[in-house]
Order: C-alpha cells, then structure tokens, then sequence
C-alpha cells in the first residue's frame, strides 16, 4: 500500500450519522428507528446462528488487523474512528481475494471484512476513504435493515408459490434495492468526511471501476463517462437502465462518482467541515414527516435536473399534470364570495 504524506483532517466530535445519510435513506432509517423493539427482534434473530458462524469463519480462513497484522490498515482504521467520533471500532479482517471488495457485516458485534485485492490496490488515503465508507454503514445501522432484505431474498421461493406473489415480492425487493443503492451513496459521503480528500474518493470509484492504477486513468475523462450515462437522449437506454439496476444493491462506479462531487459542490461537505452538523445526542428527536419530506424533495431534484430521457419525460409529465390542475382549478374551482 503506496504511503501518503500526513495531513491533518477536521474531527467531527458527536457527528450524528444523519449529517451523512441520502434524503431517501435517511428517511427509511427514521422510520424504521421508530418501530420499538425492530431492531431488538432482528439482532436477536440474527445473532442466534448467522453471526457467530461468520466470526467463526473470519477467524479460521481470513486474517484479523491489529497492530502487528496489517499494521497500517490498523492505523487508517483508528484514524477514520476518530475523524468520525465512533465510541468503539469493529473487528476488521483482510481476507484473501482477488477482487475489490469490502463489506461490513454483524450487528450486535459488526465486522469490517476488506478483500486483500482492495488492499494491494490502494494508497492510503483511498484506504481511509473506503473504511470510512464501511465504518459508514456501521454507525447507520443498514447492516440491521440489510437483514430485512436478506430475509426476503431468501424467501422468494416461498411468495413465488403464492398467486400474484412473485409479483408482489418483486415490487417490494425492488424499493429495498433502491433503498440500498441510496444507503451505499450515504457511506459514500461518510468516506469523504473520514477521509477528507475527494480526489482520493474519485481515485476509489475509477479504481473500482477498472481494477486499474492511475497512469491508466483521468478523472477527468470517468466524470465525462458518467454524464454520458446519466445524460442518455434515447428512451430506449433509459428503461434498459432501469431493468439494468432493479436487482443491484449498489450503485454503478460512475454514478457513485458523480453523486459524491454532487453533494460535495452542493456545500454540504465544507459546512459539515466547519462543525455545522446534527448532533448524535439529538438522533431521538429526528421527525419521520421531516425525513420524508427530504427524501421526496431529493427525489424531485434528481428529476428536475435529469438530462435523461425518461427522467425529463417523468418531470415534464408531471409539471404538465400539475398545470392542468391549476387550470381545472382556476376554471372551475370555487369563486370567492
């Protein structure tokens, strides 16, 4: 793993994970926080069996990072953990691998497993960006809400037996898919703040993207990509986009790119560097009707700016629909007295 010269980076002392949570995530999450018991019931569910068994696994096939195993990996992980004010850092496990993944697992005791691909593949500062983004996930709880759809995918042979309920499942997997893909932008966010360096968080995305090093790649060029993806003029390309990520939890490399740069030119990144951020002691007080309301006016911005064919008809529809009612109002509405 290449070295990076040492700079400081901001701590975030009680950063509440909504400082970094997706509109549409985040309005998922304080919902579900609401349901008394919910998390109680899937950590007790899941502890029974799944999560030792995986510890046990993690401990006799992969190796766990400590200051003598994976020395500097241990350090980037004690860095992120304070950038971002965690109270206590999980278990990280470098397994062997050659591809480019890292996933966090667990909840009761959570668990950050990196591929040794990923490891060789990084410099330090991308490695930050990527524990971030897994320490990310942990401190959001997804990891008890990705049980929900675990649960589900692992009963879909069940509701297929079931008239219309193939259908039915189908439509539910597919909102907690998107669910997912919007939780995975949110850790994205939680990288950058531990990190602190985007051009390290763009590195990530191109790396991942091509399993290439960096005399391969421009940024300049992926960011081009990515407007090219989500900018399509052909209708067609953009229904095969919608069939293409209906089953994905995570979002495309060049999507996840773009979105972070997005939300860091917004303002929001420099703000939250300032310490202007809600606080965690303040997360019981977090309203649902406030989260949604975030989360359909997140969705409303991506459609009022979409350059892509169905979401500029989705959008024009809707400014027609909502003309014509102002219309039907105005004619036929009731008169002042």
């Amino acid at each position: 793993m290449t070295q990076n010269a040492t700079r400081p980076r901001t701590p975030l002392p009680g950063i509440s994970s909504r400082a970094w949570e997706h509109p549409a995530d985040q309005g998922a999450l304080v919902a579900l926080r609401k349901l008394k018991g919910f998390d109680s019931l899937i950590k007790a569910m899941s502890g029974l069996i799944n999560e030792r068994t995986v510890r046990l696994m993690l401990l006799g096939s992969s190796v766990r990072v400590d200051e003598r195993q994976f020395p500097v990996v241990h350090r980037l992980l004690n860095d992120v953990g304070t950038t971002l004010d965690a109270g206590s850092l999980p278990e990280l496990y470098v397994r062997a691998s050659p591809t480019f993944n890292a996933h966090a697992i667990g909840m009761e005791k959570p668990v950050i497993v990196v591929d040794s691909g990923l490891v060789h593949l990084l410099d330090e500062d991308e490695m930050r960006f990527v524990l971030g983004h897994e320490l990310g996930h942990v401190l959001s709880g997804h990891a008890v809400y990705q049980t929900l759809l675990q649960r589900l995918l692992a009963m879909t042979g069940v509701f297929s037996a079931v008239p219309g309920g193939a259908l039915g499942m189908r439509g539910i997997l597919a909102a907690l898919m998107e669910w997912s893909r919007k939780a995975e932008l949110s850790a994205d966010r939680a990288g950058l703040l531990a990190a602190q360096d985007p051009a390290a968080a763009t590195r990530v995305h191109m790396k991942l993207a091509s399993g290439g090093t960096l005399e391969h790649l421009d940024a300049t060029s992926f960011f081009a990509q990515a407007g090219e993806y989500a900018e399509t003029e052909d209708l067609r390309d953009s229904v095969l986009k919608v069939f293409l990520v209906e089953g994905r939890s995570h979002p495309f490399a060049v999507v996840r790119a773009a979105e972070l740069r997005r939300w860091t030119e917004s303002g929001a990144y420099a703000e939250i560097r300032t310490g202007s951020y809600p606080r965690r002691e303040d997360d019981a007080e977090a309203k649902v009707s406030d989260a949604a309301r975030k989360a359909a006016a997140s969705y409303a911005e991506t459609f009022r700016r979409s350059q892509d064919a169905l979401g500029r008809l989705l959008h024009e529809t809707a400014g027609l629909v909502g003309s014509a009612r102002t219309w039907l109002d105005e004619r036929f509405g009731p008169r002042p007295g």
